[in-house]
């Protein structure tokens, strides 16, 4: 295969993944401020929320169970761990891109 079309699919796969992730975020922003909003978090886009975010905090949740049982850390320590994430993959792809050319 030539090194052009493996960069080019290389920069396809970073671009989407750096479209993907921010709109990951806010979406779990939004059902993070939704718990403030029990008509929200009732609905039905509550609810699909609820099933695409709580079974990826419920991990964090047993790691570091809520403080004094109310403030719940989990969202958070979730935000940074997926900027890590995305942070190492955009290094892994910029490393490989690089060592192609």
């Amino acid at each position: 295969m030539d090194n052009q079309l493996i960069i080019e699919i290389l920069l396809f796969i970073r671009n989407f993944i750096n479209t993907i992730f921010p709109i990951f975020t806010w979406g779990l922003i939004i059902y993070i401020l939704s718990s403030w909003l029990p008509a929200l978090r009732e609905s039905s886009f509550g609810r699909i929320l609820g099933k695409i975010y709580e079974p990826i905090l419920e991990p964090v949740r047993n790691l570091i169970p809520p403080l004094g049982g109310m403030l719940d850390l989990s969202p958070i320590i979730l935000l940074i761990g997926l900027r890590l994430f995305q942070s190492g993959l955009n290094s892994i792809f910029q490393a490989i891109i690089t060592a192609l050319v």
